[in-house]
C-alpha cells in the first residue's frame, strides 16, 4: 500500500468502542471525536462537549488520602486539595492545560482523561483487528462524538483512509451544524450517514441545544438533494420536556416521508450518561426526568402509519 500523507493527520479521540451494533450496518468500531458545536442539555457524551482532552475524577476508585496523596503533589498548579471526607478535590478554576501529570499518578485510574491524541493510523490500526467481524456482518466503522465533523481536517483523512483500506464500510453520526460544503465532502465518503434532526422549531430547538436548526435542516435538504441513492436514517432522540409530543415527532416524520431513501429512528430518553457529569465537575441539566414510556410506544404506532417499515424501532440504543 502506497503512504498516504492521511496517515499522520492527527485528532483528539476520547473512546473506541468496538462490538456495536446500533450505529450503522453489521458490527461495528465507534470512534468517538472530541468536540461539538451544540450544548444538547441531554447529552449522554458530555465528555464530549469540549474540543480538548479534559480531566475526569471517578471517586469511587479513589483509595482515599489516608492511603494515596500522590495526585496532591503531582499537580504543576495545586489545583488538586484534600476534601472534607478524606477525598481529594479538584478546583477546575486552577486546573489547566498540562500533560495530566495527576492522571499518570494515580494508581487505581480514579483521575483519568479524556480524550488523546490520536493518529489516523494508529485509529485504523486499532479497528482493523476487528476486521473479521466487519467482513461476516457488513459492518464497519461510524464516527461519532460530539460532532465527529467538528475536528474536519482529522475527520476526513480518517474517512478518506478507510476509503483507501477497501475493507472499511463508513458512517457517520452527525449533528449537520455545518458549513454545507463540509457535510457534503463526508458524505461522499461515506456509505451510510446518521443525521439528528432534534426538532422542528427553531426556537424551541435553540432552548435544548443552543443553536437553532435553521442550518440543520437545511442541510438535510441538500443532502437528500445531492445524494438521493445515500443510505440515510434520520434519528430523534426523544426528551422529556423538549420534543415528547405527537405533533412534533409527527412533523419530523412528515419531513422524512417524501424522501423514500431515508429510514427514520426515534430514540427514547434515559439517563445512562448522568454520572459523567459529575466525573468532569458538572451537574446534568435534566435532573430526573423521566420518558413517558406509553406515550414513546403509542407515538411509535402513530409514526409507523406515516413512514410504515420506513420507522426502525428502537433495538436498545438510547440518548
Amino acid at each position: 500500500m502506497m503512504f498516504s500523507e492521511d496517515t499522520q493527520v492527527t485528532g483528539i479521540v476520547f473512546n473506541i468502542q468496538h462490538y456495536s451494533v446500533h450505529d450503522g450496518p453489521g458490527i461495528r468500531s465507534n470512534i468517538f471525536l472530541k468536540g461539538c458545536p451544540l450544548a444538547c442539555r441531554w447529552c449522554s457524551n458530555p465528555e464530549s462537549q469540549s474540543p480538548r482532552p479534559e480531566l475526569a475524577f471517578k471517586e469511587g476508585r479513589c483509595l482515599g488520602l489516608d492511603k494515596c496523596t500522590r495526585c496532591l503533589g503531582a499537580c504543576p498548579h495545586q489545583a488538586i486539595r484534600p476534601g472534607s471526607d478524606g477525598k481529594p478535590v479538584i478546583d477546575r478554576t486552577l486546573c489547566r492545560d498540562c500533560a495530566f501529570q495527576c492522571a499518570a499518578a494515580c494508581p487505581p485510574h480514579a483521575a483519568i482523561v479524556y480524550g488523546e491524541h490520536r493518529t489516523v493510523d494508529s485509529v485504523l490500526q486499532e479497528v482493523e483487528k476487528q476486521e473479521i467481524f466487519f467482513s461476516t456482518s457488513g459492518g464497519g466503522i461510524t464516527l461519532s462524538g460530539g460532532e465527529p465533523l467538528f475536528q474536519e481536517k482529522f475527520a476526513l483523512a480518517l474517512l478518506r483512509e478507510a476509503r483507501r483500506r477497501r475493507r472499511l464500510a463508513t458512517a457517520v453520526e452527525t449533528t449537520g451544524f455545518m458549513p454545507w460544503e463540509r457535510l457534503e465532502q463526508a458524505v461522499e465518503l461515506l456509505d451510510t450517514v446518521i443525521f439528528d434532526i432534534k426538532h422542528i422549531d427553531p426556537s424551541e430547538h435553540r432552548k435544548g441545544t443552543g443553536v437553532d436548526n435553521g442550518l440543520i435542516l437545511e442541510n438535510f435538504q441538500r443532502l437528500v438533494t445531492r445524494f438521493p441513492h445515500k443510505d440515510i436514517l434520520v434519528r430523534t432522540p426523544v426528551i422529556p420536556g423538549f420534543n415528547d409530543t405527537q405533533d412534533v415527532l409527527t412533523a419530523i416524520a412528515e419531513l422524512v416521508r417524501p424522501f423514500p431513501q431515508v429510514r427514520y429512528e426515534p430514540l427514547p430518553y434515559h439517563r445512562l450518561g448522568t454520572q459523567k457529569y459529575t466525573f468532569i465537575g458538572k451537574t446534568c441539566p435534566m435532573g430526573d426526568v423521566r420518558l413517558d414510556n406509553e406515550f414513546f410506544k403509542q407515538a411509535l404506532h402513530k409514526l409507523h402509519d406515516i413512514l410504515g417499515e420506513r420507522l426502525i424501532q428502537p433495538k436498545g440504543k438510547s440518548i
